[in-house]
């Protein structure tokens, strides 16, 4: 059932990125008769592309199925329910002096295997054992208030419910990190804060998001990262280019040129300069000047 489910969720991921939902309710079908676990959903993440289909698709049948999986998926992070039958809640009240030596030594076993799993580590409300040691908890109104507020960001899309990540001690992670370095609630605590949070929010950016919610980035590294390390990779490619062409105008107002007296410098008026032609767009287009100020250093480009 496994390579059944991972198989679908390859064809929905190419349908995401080509954009192309047909044969989507088919798969959906699909889906919907295979036993789904919290460990699929994690590691194909297939409520992500489920999701994205959802909103591309103009089918109606497609987004109420998709809809209807989706939440069903959902009740996989509560864990297994609680309820028990009838009988077994009549046994649990039953006196100890009137049970069986064998149910008493069940429940011997059964209390035995309860501390155990205790001393594993703290366990979650979707019932998987976290490997983390929990955030310590604060009574400082603005400390709840920003663990709150990272939280409600890290829930800004679906990933975290395909992910089943624990937002709210995911939140409170990232806020103790940023207290234990300034150790207050100061104005530069909270910009620490809000620069996370909206940087989470980022719907350009959602790798950053799924990285920190799926454990790539640790929440103590997340804490700390500069707003050049949360960039998106699309900002980080444009700021490369811009580097890259202040580096060239550089290098070619400093090593080359044609000294001129037909420019007027901006910053201090003079007429000693030196500019440089390059064909920076098509071959049709004219060239771009660039132009250096022999006497204060200033640049700047002249097309």
């Amino acid at each position: 059932m496994g390579d059944e489910i991972i198989r679908i969720a390859k064809k929905m991921e190419r349908m995401v990125q080509k954009k192309n939902t047909v044969g989507a309710l088919d798969l959906l079908k699909e889906l919907k008769i295979l036993p789904m676990t919290l460990e699929l959903l994690q590691s194909t993440r297939i409520g992500m592309s489920v999701n994205s289909i959802r909103k591309q698709s103009t089918d109606e049948d497609v987004t109420s199925l998709a809809k209807s999986l989706i939440k069903s998926w959902k009740k996989l992070l509560d864990g297994p329910s609680s309820d028990k039958e009838p009988e077994e809640k009549k046994k649990e009240q039953q006196p100890p002096s009137q049970s069986s030596p064998e149910a008493r030594e069940e429940s011997s076993s059964s209390s035995s295997n309860s501390s155990s799993k205790k001393e594993e580590g703290p366990m979650r409300s979707d019932g998987i054992v976290s490997s983390f040691p929990r955030a310590p908890n604060t009574l400082d109104s603005v400390r709840l208030k920003c663990r709150e507020l990272i939280a409600t960001a890290l829930k800004t899309g679906d990933d975290y419910i395909t992910i089943g990540a624990d937002d709210e001690e995911l939140g409170a992670q990232i806020e103790e990190a940023v207290f234990q370095e300034f150790k207050n609630t100061d104005a530069k605590y909270k910009n620490r804060v809000r620069s996370r949070i909206s940087n989470l929010k980022d719907a350009k950016n959602p790798n950053l998001r799924r990285n920190v919610l799926c454990g790539n980035i640790s929440t103590e590294h997340f804490a700390r990262m500069t707003a050049e390390e949360m960039a998106s990779d699309e900002l980080k490619e444009m700021r490369k280019n811009l580097t890259k062409e202040a580096i060239r105008e550089h290098q070619m107002a400093k090593t080359g040129g044609t000294e001129t007296d037909l420019f007027t410098c901006g910053k201090c008026k003079q007429k000693n300069c030196t500019y440089t032609q390059v064909q920076t767009r098509s071959a049709d287009e004219p060239m771009t000047t660039f132009v250096f100020c022999n006497i204060c250093g200033n640049r700047w480009k002249f097309c």
